[in-house]
């Protein structure tokens, strides 16, 4: 990736976590114009925060980028199990950010492999 690349999609995951932490504690979320579970827009974030952050730190170790999203749906969890703001703790929530953070990460495992018996220097 292209420098001007990987700083647009920093921008993006930046923009990603923030839009996603404000409706992950905001009392009362908008309603989608779909009936989507709980569960589905979890996977949908984290998903999405997983590519971008893929994309966004192209040397960085998949297992620390899903160490760290993984991290952040836990402490999002944490955080709406404070009264004040008024949302329910679900550690299933977590568990499914995580299942959808693996799940990204063995597929741009897949994806970054080289084919066997291609040489790995040959687009």
């Amino acid at each position: 990736m292209t420098p001007v690349a990987i700083r647009a999609a920093r921008i993006l995951l930046v923009a990603a976590i923030v839009f996603a932490l404000a409706m992950a504690l905001n009392p009362r979320p908008p309603h989608l114009p779909i009936a989507v579970g709980d569960k589905w827009q979890h996977m949908a974030a984290f998903g999405t925060l997983t590519i971008l952050s893929v994309a966004a730190f192209p040397q960085a170790p998949l297992h620390r980028i899903g160490e760290r999203l993984s991290f952040l749906g836990a402490l999002i969890e944490v955080f709406q199990s404070i009264p004040a703001i008024g949302r329910d703790c679900d550690v299933m929530d977590w568990l499914a950010d995580t299942y959808v953070i693996v799940g990204v990460l063995i597929v741009v495992r897949i994806v970054r492999r080289p084919a066997r018996g291609r040489d790995a220097s040959t687009p």
